[in-house]
């Protein structure tokens, strides 16, 4: 495992020195000063070379990156000079509600596609395979912007059994019974195009598996269908969900933005719009670099839970 783990980590490091560099150096092609917005429409020139200067944007830009790229492996990520505060309380406070949020939508991405999955293959019946069909065009042609709205009207507008937006006013763990009605439309809203990507993988995959030699020789001795389907099956069709539910991961974050912003709810998504509106540089560079990281390290744990799945990959040599 540890040797495995050893040959990935290197392309790892050099895609997330990739991605600091084009963050860092694509931010600034962003049309906007953001000393002069700091410094607001009536300051005088030397006000502005003045916050330039506390801000180190009068160096050049190479020193700069360099600058930050040490402030990030130092865990010093500095000021937000717009929004507020300590760019690490913002992104720790932001993070918290996300993974809540995100975690919750995987989960029931993931049941929901079980089910589907195993019901559409176990009973192949026409009405159901078009009843799953059905669902998963709905779930991928539908984007979030659509989705959240629809759920927003429906169980918070016509029929109010749901809050409408935002987090539990107590926190997520003093009374989990409400906290559960206030995640449940932003998790259902980011969880369907998942899902609906999950289901048609799985299916496809468990599908291809009972139509193998192995299978059809073992029904020909005898072995119940159920007993194939779950020992065998199931087992060999779940490292292709694993490989689609990491590829999902990219999905789960930018629709994120999207959801949070739906309904107010103060996460990750949110703060990058802030900043990216607000012209916060140093938020929005460390925002970015945590989002590519979360996605190279969910790739990381991909590779080792398939490897783990699928006996074919040998940890400790060559996959």
């Amino acid at each position: 495992m540890v040797r495995y783990l050893a040959r990935r980590l290197p392309s790892a490091v050099a895609v997330l020195l990739l991605a600091s560099l084009l963050i860092f150096f694509v931010l600034r092609l962003v049309p906007g000063d953001p000393a002069s917005s700091l410094a607001g429409p009536d300051a005088s020139a030397e006000s502005i070379a003045a916050i330039r200067h506390s801000l180190g944007l009068d160096r050049s830009i190479p020193a700069q990156y360099v600058s930050w790229i040490g402030s990030v492996l130092t865990f010093d990520l500095g000021r937000s000079y717009v929004i507020g505060g300590q760019i690490s309380d913002l992104v720790l406070s932001g993070l918290v509600n996300t993974v809540v949020l995100a975690v919750t939508a995987l989960v029931l991405a993931v049941l929901v596609s079980l089910i589907l999955s195993v019901t559409a293959v176990v009973w192949p019946k026409r009405w159901l395979t078009g009843a799953v069909a059905g669902f998963n065009t709905l779930a991928v042609a539908l984007p979030p912007f659509v989705s959240g709205v629809l759920l927003v009207l429906v169980f918070a507008v016509l029929f109010p059994v749901l809050p409408s937006g935002g987090v539990p006013p107590q926190g997520f763990w003093v009374r989990p019974d409400i906290s559960a009605q206030y995640l449940l439309l932003p998790a259902v809203c980011l969880a369907l195009p998942v899902a609906a990507a999950l289901t048609r993988f799985l299916t496809e995959s468990l599908r291809t598996e009972l139509s193998q030699p192995y299978v059809l020789t073992a029904r020909a001795l005898g072995v119940s269908r159920w007993n194939l389907f779950t020992r065998s099956a199931l087992r060999n069709a779940l490292p292709t969900m694993v490989t689609a539910l990491g590829l999902q991961t990219g999905q789960l974050l930018g629709g994120a933005v999207l959801v949070e912003a739906i309904f107010a709810w103060p996460g990750i998504g949110q703060l990058i719009e802030q900043g990216i509106s607000r012209r916060d540089y140093p938020v929005v560079q460390v925002l970015l670099l945590l989002s590519v990281s979360v996605f190279v390290l969910v790739q990381l744990v991909t590779d080792v839970v398939h490897a783990y799945l699928d006996p074919r990959i040998r940890i400790g040599g060559t996959s």
